[in-house]
């Protein structure tokens, strides 16, 4: 592993455990060069998910796209980046055996998930996700979300 301080190629394992509900395992590494201290993590490469967008195209499934969406949407609110890692996981199990799936239902399954952790992260990727067009769209959204509450 290369060291993101240095560049240096050689590094030692200081501890490994599960992360991600076991999808994926922690690794804290030191350089044994600079001595600097990382983190990686490694996960099964599965096989490729392809989505299919509202236009038509289908594009290889891209893990990093939905998680700086949900970033976005959590952005300033009190959700970790494992909470963000961990829905990316659900959404990405919930998928798993097939090899295309629709960007609506991606974007349903977030949403579900989403629901229950923050409201106002909820109402933001929705905002986003449903291309709201007016501030009428907006003030519907809340008012479910309110209803639901």
């Amino acid at each position: 592993m290369k060291c993101p301080k240095c560049g240096h190629l050689d590094d030692k394992v200081l501890d490994s455990r599960a992360a991600r509900e076991g999808a994926s395992i922690r690794r804290r590494r030191q350089c044994l060069q600079c001595e600097y201290r990382f983190t990686t993590y490694e996960e099964i490469v599965k096989d490729e998910l392809h989505v299919i967008k509202r236009d038509g195209r289908h594009e290889e499934f891209n893990r990093q796209k939905l998680e700086r969406g949900l970033s976005r949407a959590c952005e300033k609110r009190p959700i970790s980046g494992d909470q963000i890692h961990d829905l990316v996981d659900q959404v990405i199990a919930e998928c798993e055996g097939e090899s295309e799936v629709t960007s609506e239902r991606i974007g349903q399954a977030v949403m579900e998930r989403l629901h229950h952790v923050d409201e106002v992260a909820y109402i933001r990727f929705a905002s986003v996700y449903r291309r709201f067009a007016d501030v009428n769209q907006f003030l519907k959204a809340v008012k479910d979300v309110v209803e639901k509450s």
